[in-house]
């Protein structure tokens, strides 16, 4: 199934409703799919034609929408660009993908020799074009690439991974089915389209059902509440900091926002479970957990029927197959650490134009995620962390997400991040980051080790708990641990 086909159902048969708010504004699936032809059109009359790439470097507003959809009726290849991104991060994404353009509010950094069209004239003169549907693109089919998106790069040059047309519509597809998704729900959208979870989820969730949708900006947590209350969504898609931001709202304010509510889903970071308790407890609802990444869409989700285990990422979606191996790449029993393989659907064709890194990434059809984790005995998973950043001390291997989880139960800890750091006679030994609760508070480091040392052997102990103000984020809110300076 191409793009066109699965958002078809919401531009044929919801022409007249309201499909989104967004600036101010509110929109008809008809006028979503008129403008997208328009933009279609004004791409087509500056050149573009099929297998071309388009880059685009901007915070969410409709015109993403435009052109995001103008790309997929054109077999032109998407390329969005993270908007907190600088001219080292940004040129090399334009040199890697090429693209014929890029987009932009005003001129990014690193555009050179690449075109930048800016976002106001392109819309202003695709405003004057016929609304008509062009001609369809010969031989556009479902595995025809839709867009690149860029890894984060915490380990190296930030890798493209290419999403077919098939790979985002059996993801959306998917999706809304697993989450009861329907043209009833009103969705509040405040992930930024830049990134695989509000493209690929949010913005695909929402076509796929034709529920009515109100895009922000960004998410602002001093106002975020007052977007709840009017506009009264029942859906929400959002990363951990965002639900932490939640839990600071008043206590009436906060039963108020869950009446409406439906469903609220956490991903791109790991969400502790004790924010999924407090949460529960103050507004009313479970969050469901699910995993993913760039490169694989959604592979796992906590049920919306059955239990949301706090921790764990839930169950393989339908059509996933996961397998927990080994370093030698054998299937290790339930309750062991290993490293997730996943297979199915939404999988990504392999990384633009880096055929050693496709072929490393892939072992008899499984892709190889380089997160660790285990199945317990009844089929959920629990994430343990990053392969990369598994900490091997005087010959044990230490899964910073174990001693995470425990630093963030106590209450003197906002954040909690452990790395390994040299050490002379064990080769590395943990370190924990801790960002204090309330915030500049001293940190009890005395305490911490007690309680360290009373829950986990002792090599797991951290040899040093250092205070920071904050944790180095990405755009999503996960950590990147490799910004953090080494004692």
């Amino acid at each position: 199934m191409t793009l066109g086909q699965l958002f078809d159902r919401s531009f044929n048969q919801r022409r007249d409703i309201v499909g989104l708010e967004c600036q101010g504004r509110e929109i008809t699936f008809g006028e979503i799919d008129a403008r997208a032809n328009r933009m279609a059109r004004e791409l087509t009359a500056r050149g573009l034609t099929k297998g071309d790439r388009l880059a685009v470097y901007l915070a969410n507003r409709l015109e993403i929408i435009d052109l995001f959809l103008a790309c997929t009726r054109l077999g032109l290849i998407y390329v969005p660009i993270n908007i907190l991104y600088r001219e080292r991060e940004v040129g090399h994404i334009l040199r890697d993908s090429e693209p014929r353009a890029i987009v932009a509010a005003s001129a990014p950094p690193a555009t050179q020799p690449i075109e930048c069209w800016e976002v106001d004239a392109l819309a202003n003169a695709a405003a004057g074009r016929s609304p008509d549907p062009l001609a369809e693109v010969s031989d556009l089919r479902d595995d025809t690439p839709a867009a690149i998106i860029y890894t984060s790069g915490t380990t190296g040059a930030a890798k493209g991974a290419i999403l077919t047309h098939a790979n985002f519509a059996a993801n959306g597809q998917t999706l809304a089915d697993a989450w009861r998704v329907t043209g009833a729900d009103r969705f509040l959208l405040a992930l930024p389209l830049f990134h695989v979870h509000g493209l690929g989820n949010g913005l695909h969730c929402w076509l796929a059902s034709g529920c009515r949708t109100r895009l922000l900006e960004r998410f602002d947590h001093t106002t975020a509440a007052a977007e709840f209350l009017d506009f009264r969504p029942t859906l929400f898609f959002g990363v951990p900091t965002m639900y932490v931001r939640l839990l600071e709202v008043e206590a009436d304010v906060a039963t108020r926002v869950g009446k409406t509510m439906r469903l609220f889903v956490s991903g791109s970071a790991p969400l502790p479970a004790h924010v999924l308790e407090a949460f529960r407890g103050r507004v009313g609802h479970t969050i469901l957990e699910r995993y993913g990444m760039t490169e694989t869409l959604m592979t796992i989700s906590n049920p919306y029927d059955g239990e949301r285990r706090a921790g764990t990422v839930g169950l393989p979606l339908p059509g996933v197959a996961v397998r927990v191996v080994d370093g030698e790449g054998r299937e290790v029993a339930d309750g062991e650490t290993g490293e997730l393989y996943v297979r199915g659907a939404t999988i990504c064709a392999g990384y633009w134009r880096r055929e050693d890194a496709t072929r490393a990434a892939f072992v008899e059809g499984y892709f190889k995620t380089g997160d660790l984790g285990m199945r317990a005995p009844d089929g959920y998973y629990t994430l343990q962390g990053r392969r990369s950043d598994v900490i091997i001390s005087g010959g044990f291997n230490i899964y910073p997400r174990e001693i995470e989880d425990l630093l963030l139960e106590q209450p003197g800890v906002a954040e909690a991040a452990v790395v390994g750091a040299p050490d002379r006679l064990r080769g590395e030994v943990p370190v924990a980051y801790i960002v204090p609760r309330p915030a500049g508070a001293a940190v009890d480091a005395a305490a911490l080790e007690e309680v360290c040392r009373a829950k986990l052997a002792s090599f797991k102990v951290p040899r040093a708990f250092i205070a920071v103000e904050r944790l180095p984020r990405t755009a999503l809110g996960k950590i990147q641990k490799h910004l953090l300076e080494r004692p």
